[in-house]
C-alpha cells in the first residue's frame, strides 16, 4: 500500500533501522535479508531526501531527521496494529496471544502469581511472557515492546494510562540469629550494621526505598547488592546484614526462612504499585480483560501493614 508515494511497508523497515541502527540487526528484526534491508534504506533515503542513518566509524547513527522520525513512526505502527487488532467479541478461552509483562520478582511473588493462575484457568491458550525490569522500562512501553509495565507509581511515565494495584510499606529484615539487634532496631544500629540492597536494571539503578532513604539523608553501609528483591532474605542468613524490604514480601520470606521482621527507625512513604499500558492499547479487548483480572486480584489482597511490633 502506498501513501503519498511511500510504500507503507517501508515504515516497518524504517522503524527497525532507527531502533537497531544496524542493517543486519534491522533485517533480522523484520525477517528480511540484509540486501533487502539495504535496498529499503536506499528507497527511504530517496523518499525523505536525507541519509536517515549515517556511518560514524563502524557504527550508524540517526541524522537529525532520523531522530525526529523515530517516535512518530513507532507511534504510527502501534496505532495501526491496535486498529487492525480490534475485534467486536473477545473470548479469553480462545485467545492465543502472547502477552508480555515487565515486572519485578517482588510484584510476581506477592501479586502476579495469582494473576497467572487466573489466566491459566480462564485463558488456557494465552501465553504470559514475564520479563525483568530494566532502566528503560518506560521507553520499552512507549515503543510497544511490552504490553504491561508493573512498577511503583514514582517511576511511571505520564503519557500512558495506569491504575493503582496495591500499596505496601517497608520493614527491616535480619537473620534470627543476629545478636546485634534486640527487640527494637534503632537508627544508630541501623546505620552501624552492614546492609544488603537491590540494584535493578542495566546500568543498575537505586530502588524506590533507597531514593526515599537518601531523601532523608540516610546513608546505609551497603556491603552486598543483589539484582532482585527476593534473594535479599536468603543472603542475610548467617550474617549481621540488614535488608530494607517491602513488608508483603518480607512476610512471605519469613514463612520459609529463619528471619525476623522489625519496624524501620525511619518513616518511609507507602509504595504504590501500579500497572501501566500504552495509550493505543486502551480499547484492546484482550488488554481490557487482563487489566480487569489484575484489578480483581489486587482488590482481593489484604491491606498493607505497617509493622508496629516484632514479627517472627
Amino acid at each position: 500500500m502506498r501513501f503519498n508515494r511511500l510504500d507503507l511497508n517501508l515504515l516497518l523497515a524504517l522503524d527497525a533501522l532507527l531502533k537497531e541502527q544496524n542493517i543486519t540487526r534491522a533485517a533480522a528484526r523484520v525477517n528480511v535479508s540484509q540486501s533487502a534491508m539495504s535496498g529499503m534504506l536506499a528507497r527511504l533515503r530517496e523518499f525523505f531526501e536525507d541519509e536517515l542513518l549515517a556511518a560514524v566509524g563502524r557504527n550508524m547513527e540517526p541524522t537529525v531527521l532520523g531522530r525526529q522520525l523515530e517516535a512518530p513512526v513507532r507511534d504510527l505502527i502501534l496505532h495501526i496494529q491496535a486498529t487492525v487488532g480490534m475485534r467486536v467479541n473477545f473470548d479469553p478461552a480462545k485467545e492465543t496471544r502472547i502477552v508480555k509483562i515487565m515486572v519485578s520478582d517482588y510484584a510476581t511473588e506477592v501479586f502476579l502469581n495469582r494473576v497467572v493462575a487466573r489466566v491459566l484457568r480462564d485463558a488456557p491458550n494465552m501465553t504470559l511472557d514475564l520479563v525483568p525490569l530494566s532502566d528503560d522500562a518506560s521507553e520499552q512501553l512507549r515503543r510497544g515492546e511490552n504490553d504491561f509495565l508493573i512498577i511503583p507509581r514514582h517511576f511511571l511515565a505520564e503519557e500512558h494510562p495506569q491504575r493503582l494495584l496495591f500499596e505496601d510499606s517497608y520493614c527491616a529484615v535480619i537473620w534470627e540469629g543476629n545478636t546485634q539487634v534486640g527487640d527494637v532496631l534503632d537508627a544508630e544500629t541501623y546505620l552501624r550494621l552492614p546492609h544488603v540492597a537491590p540494584m535493578l536494571g542495566r546500568p543498575r539503578s537505586a530502588t524506590f526505598e533507597e531514593l526515599m532513604l537518601q531523601g532523608q539523608g540516610v546513608q546505609r553501609r551497603i556491603r552486598v547488592t543483589t539484582s532482585d528483591f527476593v534473594s535479599m532474605a536468603s543472603v542475610l542468613i548467617g550474617t549481621d546484614l540488614v535488608a530494607t524490604m517491602h513488608t508483603r514480601l518480607a512476610q512471605s520470606c519469613a514463612r520459609r526462612l529463619p528471619v525476623r521482621l522489625l519496624p524501620l527507625p525511619y518513616t518511609l512513604p507507602l509504595m504504590a504499585e501500579c500497572v501501566q499500558w500504552h495509550r493505543f492499547q486502551e480499547n484492546d479487548p484482550c488488554h481490557i480483560w487482563l487489566r480487569g483480572v489484575m484489578l480483581e486480584v489486587a482488590k482481593a489482597m489484604p491491606p498493607h501493614e505497617v509493622l508496629a511490633t516484632q514479627v517472627r
